[in-house]
């Protein structure tokens, strides 16, 4: 029992590790320990005091142990039946970007009803440490934002930068704030990776030049460079052309941005940017023509939009439970394509009329779902960029083509190795079969049966495996579940209101 035991632990600091993009000699070097310990740690092979646990937890940003307040796990009790209504939250990867750019206004921005999760507490964490003001104004989280005349960039929190990799988004405004800055990397990323290297194209014609230095990126600029001709993203990413976007938006001449995300958060990023006076032709578009100002100091008010993978979240949630739930506030222009291949599979609802987010540009509609029989698609279910399905929806498919009459393969092309934690559900009495790190072959329907899991280090696969467990016959436990607070705010307690029973707790 034991070895057991040091076998799961050892599974779980392995995966995390994975998940953060580090080698083991590089956690090793975090820990001030050797490879070979890491490696007899991940195969169970170590004893681990509890000073340890923590400390890789702390590297990791993965709660392999925790100690003192607050919840760490859940107990599902199940099968559930939903009823009721739920409004979707504002968009948590619109939030972040936001927040990032609001450095590029000297004056003071307020958001409305900001995600108030684990990744905007970390960037709030270092916006305070650069000498930021933010406070929360109320209960509906309204967030203030007011930067100083001068960032102190010195003293700018690493602990809290490494645990988010939103932190990369820093690089496009702080380059109009500074000749030189140090930016610390999440993850263990380093140049040249896919993750990093796009950015680096794309802000390298406003002069930024960066090294990898230990464990941090430093960033040069020279003021005498300026884009001279369409900056081509070599990948249609998110971040990447926010970052653009943020790099564009106080260089006073006009850049064109061609390849550039058209999704949920790089629109809204243009809203706002649009508030403050940045001129920002084609957005929803793959080619954007921005003019920016020399200087922004405004006062600005701005309302982000709902989230498209919440909302996609709770539709998996009643078509599990072949509940009937209405969701309101469901940015439908965000989830079209998700909404058609459900269709296909026998998925029934009824919408609204549309209506205007608090943007005053998004789409909005309430979705009502009813008990539907599924069968599975024709075709396999893989993502595209914007118009098409999103990545991050992808892995709601796998507990939705559990509960479908056929065999659905999923295709997730995007991410290394993410599909093997939905071989999870597997615990629960799915049969999902790994083909290759990419595609999952899910055969339903499934007869689902409480199981205890250890949260995988994915937020994703980590909810898919927490919404299936309201399907699941008997008590299912999810262990070790700060990933989900990292990406939803209260999202127990929420499905609590329309009838689940998710107790929290925390071992002794």
């Amino acid at each position: 029992m034991d070895t057991d035991y040091k076998a799961r632990i050892g599974n779980l600091i392995r995966d995390a590790r994975k998940h953060r993009g580090l080698t083991q000699h590089q956690l090793a070097e975090l820990l001030a320990t050797s490879q070979s310990a890491i490696n007899r740690i991940e195969k169970g092979h170590q004893n681990l005091s509890l000073e340890m646990l923590a400390r890789i937890g702390a590297a990791l940003d993965s709660e392999i142990v925790a100690l003192g307040a607050g919840p760490t796990h859940l107990r599902v009790n199940g099968p559930t039946q939903l009823s009721g209504s739920i409004e979707v939250k504002t968009s948590k990867n619109a939030g972040v970007a936001l927040l990032c750019a609001a450095l590029l206004n000297r004056g003071r921005t307020t958001l409305r009803k900001v995600a108030r999760i684990e990744e905007v507490n970390r960037l709030l964490e270092v916006l305070n440490s650069l000498g930021v003001q933010t406070r929360w104004l109320n209960e509906q989280n309204d967030l203030e934002i007011i930067p100083p005349a001068h960032l102190d960039l010195a003293n700018i929190n690493e602990d809290a930068a490494r645990r988010t990799r939103s932190v990369i988004m820093f690089l496009g405004p702080m380059l109009h704030l500074a000749d030189s800055f140090d930016l610390p990397y999440a993850g263990g990323c380093n140049l040249g990776t896919r993750t990093v290297e796009p950015h680096m194209s794309a802000l390298r014609p406003f002069g930024l030049e960066v090294k990898a230095t230990d464990g941090s990126y430093h960033a040069e600029v020279d003021r005498f460079v300026a884009p001279q001709r369409p900056i081509v993203l070599t990948e249609r990413g998110d971040t990447v052309t926010e970052n653009t976007l943020m790099a564009a938006a106080l260089h006073t001449g006009t850049t064109v941005i061609r390849n550039a995300s058209s999704n949920y958060m790089v629109q809204d990023l243009c809203f706002y940017l649009q508030k403050l006076g940045v001129q920002i032709e084609g957005v929803g578009s793959t080619t954007l023509r921005v003019t920016g100002c020399e200087t922004i100091d405004m006062d600005v008010d701005y309302s982000p939009s709902e989230d498209p993978i919440e909302a996609m979240s709770l539709l998996t949630a009643a078509i599990v439970t072949k509940s009937s739930i209405t969701i309101q506030r469901v940015p439908i222009e965000f989830l079209e394509i998700e909404l058609a291949t459900l269709e296909e599979m026998g998925f029934r609802y009824s919408r609204t009329e549309e209506y205007v987010a608090a943007n005053a540009s998004t789409r909005l509609v309430d979705i009502t779902t009813y008990a539907s029989d599924l069968t599975a698609p024709l075709d396999k279910i893989h993502p595209m960029p914007f118009p098409g399905l999103n990545i991050d929806n992808l892995p709601f498919f796998a507990a939705i083509a559990a509960v479908a009459e056929g065999q659905t393969l999923l295709h997730d092309w995007v991410y290394e190795n993410r599909a093997i934690y939905l071989t999870e559900l597997n615990k629960l009495g799915a049969t999902v079969k790994l083909l290759d790190p990419h595609r999952v072959l899910v055969e339903g329907p499934t007869h689902w049966s409480g199981a205890e899991i250890v949260c995988p280090p994915a937020l994703r696969p980590a909810v898919v495996i927490l919404l299936a467990m309201l399907a699941s016959k008997g008590t299912s436990v999810l262990r070790s579940t700060y990933v989900i607070h990292r990406g939803y705010e209260d999202l127990a307690e929420r499905l609590n209101l329309l009838g689940a029973n998710i107790e929290t707790f925390r071992d002794i």
